[in-house]
């Protein structure tokens, strides 16, 4: 049994307040969407649950196997050691690395080390250009050969849920279909849990299971299922151009 479990959360920057008490949840199994556009919280979100950014009030709990942890203050290293993975907005690859190296640095969970060829050999048959170009520096790359890495480099830690913020970011429209494709297959590949933080609704909606529209740093629509989301007012408002 997994869940993660998101209540009340409060955070921002100095004096800037960013969340104001956003409140969700990801069940085993799902790819949950977290949609806003620039500037409304998404990756402070998930900057907090990630324990990049502490939260100034409110919960983030994981239900794991039978044991209920609180998540709220614990640093980036517990985290990973927990399962949880990040794919953060920009990629942020070691550049001056080659592919095989910033793999092998996903890999830093203990639990991970313990299989560190089976799963180079899962993501080098997921992603084959990687495999390819193994020994080229990450810096060198295409913006799509670079977000395949920074998913493959997360996929090396073992996670049982995977955020990924913004995967859109800098790619081509095809290249985004493309992205968000890979995702679902390494979804069902690796049995992951997803919470994805994304603007583009058309392409999030191909995969997402239902999602939650984050406005000014609170959820303002929850879709209980994909077609609640899809005919939200404001769905059709900021994506639909209804």
């Amino acid at each position: 049994m997994l869940r993660l479990a998101i209540e009340g959360l409060e955070a921002g920057y100095g004096a800037v307040r960013v969340l104001h008490g956003v409140t969700l949840e990801v069940r085993q199994g799902e790819t949950v969407a977290l949609l806003g556009t620039n500037g409304n919280g998404k990756s402070t979100l998930m900057k907090c649950i990630m324990g990049l950014l502490a939260p100034s009030g409110g919960s983030i709990r994981l239900e794991l196997d039978g044991r209920r942890i609180d998540l709220t203050g614990k640093s980036p290293q517990d985290m990973v050691a927990l399962g949880i993975a990040l794919v953060p907005e920009g990629r942020r690859l070691f550049p001056r690395l080659t592919v095989k190296e910033n793999l092998l640095l996903g890999a830093f969970r203990q639990e991970a080390r313990r299989s560190i060829q089976r799963n180079l050999e899962l993501c080098y048959a997921a992603f084959p250009v990687l495999q390819d170009r193994s020994g080229q520096l990450a810096g060198n790359m295409s913006g799509g050969q670079q977000q395949m890495l920074a998913i493959a480099r997360a996929i090396m830690s073992a996670p049982r849920i995977l955020l990924i913020d913004e995967p859109s970011v800098g790619l081509s429209p095809l290249l985004v279909a493309q992205t968000i494709d890979i995702i679902e297959d390494m979804k069902e590949r690796f049995g992951l849990t997803v919470l994805m933080a994304e603007q583009n609704f058309h392409e999030a909606s191909r995969i997402a299971d239902r999602g939650y529209i984050i406005v000014h740093g609170e959820i303002a629509f929850e879709g209980k299922n994909l077609v609640e989301l899809q005919q939200s007012g404001l769905v059709k408002s900021y994506y639909l151009g209804a």
